[in-house]
């Protein structure tokens, strides 16, 4: 299993692509952008690919809903160019609350939106150009780009349709707050079955939790209630939550001395993840401290697990 790290840094764009040469002088096999409210994150990223050399980017994830699928083509062939082939592009529908509230858009059909989204985006990166004509896109387009290689997409699939689709048509799934009985026990089956139904090689697990090595476990997960709060409280978070078994955020987060934690990541391989994302937070109260440990002990299971 590949162990990464999620930025979670500072705001400035400084700093992001600095993220992204610490990561990869501490040994990571990657490095993962959300794309929230914040900078944009695909143009960090090409700008880390020249101050780099062998660390992976991804994103996590690009919300499909306001990029037509022809600017995204150019915009992640752009970036793979300028990584030098290092970069998977990592989509998701968001959530309605986000797409209806904040953007102003419908969010009807979400798996069919995808689907679409895919049928046209995807041509781009690996022929060029598209011929689609749907329910929500007609697209007639090129994408002139030289890359050394197309990106690989990925979507965050979750419920049953979205995980077949990411099966069926892309590298494999992009996931938060889903713990490994759920990985285990719903996302690996579903998806791995809808890859070798298609004749697909074995889907990409990249599963991405809260981190934090301490002492007291128990103050860290109320820790962590409080700062990934909003994510119990969307859908489709929630509806993995239950699956897990878990009351909400907490429950999913790693926490625990560095044994603990270690045998937890070590439990996300055995669930099936690909790839672990450290999404690692401060638990004591030296904020600093506690980050250093926490990266201190996830990059030393970098090629070990």
């Amino acid at each position: 299993m590949k162990i990464s790290t999620f930025y979670g840094g500072s705001p400035e764009v400084e700093a992001y692509v600095q993220g992204a040469v610490d990561a990869e002088t501490d040994g990571f096999d990657g490095i993962w952008y959300g794309q929230i409210f914040g900078v944009e994150v695909m143009t960090v990223i090409a700008m880390a690919g020249e101050k780099t050399s062998r660390i992976q980017f991804g994103t996590s994830i690009v919300p499909t809903y306001v990029r037509h699928p022809t600017i995204m083509a150019q915009q992640a062939l752009t970036v793979q160019a300028a990584t030098g082939g290092r970069f998977t592009l990592g989509l998701g529908l968001s959530h309605a609350p986000v797409v209806q509230a904040m953007w102003g858009l419908s969010y009807d059909k979400p798996a069919v939106h995808m689907r679409e989204y895919l049928s046209v985006l995807q041509p781009l990166l690996t022929d060029g150009r598209v011929s689609f004509s749907g329910d929500l896109f007609r697209v007639n387009a090129q994408a002139a780009v030289p890359t050394p290689e197309p990106p690989q997409v990925m979507i965050a699939a979750l419920a049953p349709v979205m995980l077949r689709m990411a099966g069926e048509r892309t590298g494999g799934t992009i996931l938060w707050m889903t713990g490994p009985k759920t990985i285990e026990s719903h996302i690996a089956p579903r998806l791995t079955k809808a890859a070798e139904g298609a004749g697909r090689p074995q889907p990409r697990i990249v599963a991405a939790l809260p981190v934090a090595v301490t002492d007291d476990a128990d103050a860290a997960r109320e820790r962590a209630a409080g700062l990934f709060a909003i994510y119990g409280t969307l859908p489709n978070y929630q509806r993995m939550l239950e699956k897990e078994g878990a009351s909400g955020p907490k429950d999913v987060a790693i926490v625990g001395n560095e044994a603990q934690v270690e045998e937890q990541i070590r439990g996300m391989a055995s669930a099936g993840a690909t790839e672990f994302v450290a999404a690692a937070f401060p638990a004591d109260g030296d904020a600093q401290k506690s980050l250093e440990r926490t990266k201190a002990l996830v990059k030393s299971l970098v090629g070990k697990i």
